[in-house]
């Protein structure tokens, strides 16, 4: 789709890899337009149902915005849908994994965080280190490390900018699994295993999660009957198909419809 940005699509499976390595995939104003094109499309596809977002290279899975481009007077030039087309878009019930090779500062660290399942090398390393360059983690660092790993530990990282290691991550609980091969090759397996259940489903669920953190329980509970993707669901040939499938002792067709 662009110079920044490579889109390739494995069957119902869209993968998007930032192809900055030459600045460590730091996102310039063509790159962050170009990403928030690529998830127009997957969010816009019916036949794409789970996305993996990675960074070209080894070293660098994102290292946040291109500060040199601040620097010469360009600003922090972010599209309306966040930081790497992703950080505040709200209404993509379709799971995203991250599959972080390398390091993830600042802004790369929350494109991260907005995805649903981060799988990380052993190399990769996650930092918000905005308070030691003067700005501060507005692409939602600040909102939602506090909400995945707790105030005191979010604390620890946001006021002083230090950097995480992938082990580390994965025991504070914003990463999911830590692999020492191939980190794409981690993250198509929980793809996988994500398309292996409906796609009616799965987007039911992730948008009655993401609604129910900020609603009271039994008022989510309620609620949750009239989200759209879950009235989707109920409405849907998934929902049909799915017992047929286990009474019949075979494996569901999934149509996502």
């Amino acid at each position: 789709m662009s110079e920044y940005v490579t889109v390739v699509r494995e069957g119902p499976l869209t993968i998007l890899t930032i192809n900055r390595p030459e600045a460590s995939n730091a996102l310039n104003e063509g790159a962050q337009f170009a990403m928030e094109a690529a998830f127009d499309a997957f969010a816009a596809d019916d036949n794409q149902w789970v996305a993996i977002v990675t960074g070209a290279g080894s070293k660098a899975f994102c290292a946040g915005h291109d500060l040199k481009q601040q620097a010469a007077g360009g600003g922090l030039v972010t599209p309306p849908s966040g930081f790497g087309g992703l950080t505040a878009r709200k209404d993509l019930n379709k799971p995203v994994i991250a599959a972080v090779n390398g390091v993830a500062m600042g802004g790369g660290f929350e494109l991260a965080l907005a995805c649903d399942i981060v799988v990380a090398s052993t190399q990769a390393a996650f930092a918000l280190p905005e308070v030691r360059v003067g700005i501060a983690a507005l692409a939602g660092g600040i909102q939602t490390l506090p909400q995945v790993i707790g105030q005191k530990h979010a604390m620890g990282m946001l006021l002083t900018g230090r950097r995480v290691s992938a082990a580390e991550g994965h025991s504070l609980g914003f990463v999911n699994e830590v692999t020492e091969g191939d980190v794409l090759e981690a993250a198509r397996r929980w793809a996988a295993e994500i398309l292996a259940a409906s796609p009616m489903s799965v987007r039911a669920t992730k948008e009655a999660v993401a609604r129910g953190l900020f609603t009271p329980l039994d008022q989510a509970m309620i609620e949750q009957w009239d989200y759209p993707a879950m009235k989707a669901m109920l409405a849907s040939e998934d929902y049909v198909e799915g017992p047929v499938a286990f009474a019949e002792k075979r494996l569901p067709q999934w149509k996502g419809r």
